[in-house]
């Protein structure tokens, strides 16, 4: 039976919100890593060493991501999704209010990094559960027809988190003092973030589990391990989905997290006009990401997501070379933040969601797009602001080699998606009440869905 339109907007509201807590708790650590972790968690030295240190500790939250995905996208496939999506907010909630309340250096010394790791390990653990089942709430409620459109209605939660993490501390800064800002300022984000994940929680708690699950359960075609089931059904999906999504983790992690220390460390912008100009790129994504996800609908995923990973790589060195060459006119800075991240990036983000939802069946899903996002997450997201900061360095301040990361980053990701697409031509794909073998003859009749990609 199809929800009713009433249901399907209570869901995909309560993913949105859910997905939007979620993130503003783990981007507002890394706007901070470079502002006040550096200064206030490790011994005084060297002031870039101190911040790929702290850049480290914002890695390690994505090197447990996949932990979290592995771990909640099994008891997602077995249990269900909305009690894995209660449990992974309740996870995230905890960790940030415990980095709110952390000592620093100077007060507990070593304990303070070893306590703020431990925290964002927690952190990343939970997030890496989080994503998928946001995802295929939306997902696996939509109208076939429609799950483009809807899978990506969460992905505007990585916008907002962006835009209320970044507007929380640009907001800070302007009213306080540098020193109130270091003394306690930075904390309150981190402690009051426990209210929006009660209202979380409210939203989440009111929510049905998803009809393909239900179908899976009736059934009873749930698997023993759904890593071990997805691993023997769908290995070449899931090698294609990691190279497929490393532009979108790059991408995002050098425009709204390196760039912030590029402006103010090497182009000496405040930090409020760095902040607003990511700030405006995350408001102009959020409008953009639902457009991208209703074409995909229309024109295809696999196609369209080989396209814009290509295109949204193209934009990062001229946009990098406009920010140095603005002159300090802060209009261009803001201008060559907005366009790539807001609008071009747009295209892989509104995508991404539905085109992993769609490598995998109902019984494995949840395991299946929370590895691959997740996995990819460590090379393709946590590493990127260590990477790009190195090869700044490298190029004496020219952020040419970043450009050429980026650039490498996307050619890889159009080849896995192209890859995909002609997989799925060939019917290498599947549907809710079938599951065909990945190994199947290349004759096999596609599918609706795979015509469609």
């Amino acid at each position: 039976m199809q929800p009713s339109n009433k249901e399907l907007r209570k869901v995909a509201t309560a993913s949105v919100i859910g997905a939007t807590i979620e993130w503003y708790d783990f981007f507002l650590y890394g706007i901070v890593a470079s502002i006040v972790f550096n200064k206030l968690y490790f011994p005084a030295g060297d002031p870039t060493v101190n911040t790929l240190l702290a850049y480290a500790t914002f890695a390690v939250g994505f090197m447990a991501r996949p932990l979290g995905g592995i771990i909640f996208g099994h008891f997602g496939d077995k249990i269900g999704r909305k009690s894995m999506l209660v449990l992974t907010l309740m996870i995230m909630g905890v960790s940030t209010f415990a980095i709110g309340v952390i000592p620093t250096f100077d007060q507990i010394g070593y304990w303070a990094p070893a306590l703020l790791i431990l925290a964002r390990v927690i952190q990343g653990i939970g997030l890496g559960g989080e994503w998928g089942g946001a995802i295929l709430m939306a997902y696996e409620y939509a109208p076939k027809e429609k799950r483009g459109f809807y899978a990506s209605l969460p992905q505007i939660g990585l916008s907002l988190g962006v835009l209320l993490s970044a507007g929380y501390v640009a907001g800070m800064s302007a009213i306080l003092t540098d020193e109130q800002f270091m003394a306690w300022g930075w904390r309150l984000g981190f402690i009051l973030s426990f209210l929006l994940v009660l209202f979380g929680l409210w939203m989440r708690l009111a929510i049905m589990e998803t009809p393909a699950f239900k179908n899976v359960k009736a059934s009873h075609k749930e698997v023993k391990v759904p890593f071990f089931d997805m691993m023997k059904r769908f290995p070449g999906n899931v090698l294609l989905g990691l190279g497929a999504r490393h532009i979108d983790g790059v991408f995002f992690n050098i425009f709204s997290v390196f760039s912030i220390s590029y402006l103010t460390t090497t182009l000496k912008l405040p930090r409020e006009m760095s902040l607003i100009g990511v700030m405006i790129g995350a408001t102009v994504l959020t409008i953009c990401i639902p457009i991208f996800g209703y074409l995909s609908d229309k024109l295809g995923r696999s196609r369209m997501y080989a396209w814009a990973s290509i295109i949204t790589a193209m934009t990062c060195y001229p946009a990098f070379w406009v920010m140095e060459h603005s002159g300090g006119n802060i209009v261009l800075v803001w201008a060559a933040i907005a366009i790539p991240f807001g609008i071009i990036y747009a295209a892989v983000y509104g995508t991404v969601s539905v085109f992993l939802c769609d490598l995998f069946d109902a019984r494995v899903r949840y395991t299946g797009i929370s590895f691959v996002y997740q996995f990819s997450s460590i090379t393709a997201g946590g590493m990127t602001p260590i990477i790009a900061t190195l090869l700044l360095a490298y190029g004496h301040g020219d952020p040419i080699y970043i450009g050429a990361y980026v650039l490498f980053s996307g050619i890889l990701s159009s080849l896995c998606a192209f890859a995909i697409a002609r997989r799925q031509k060939n019917g290498l794909t599947f549907n809710d009440d079938v599951v065909h073998d990945d190994h199947q003859s290349s004759n096999a009749k596609p599918s609706a869905m795979a015509q469609r990609a």
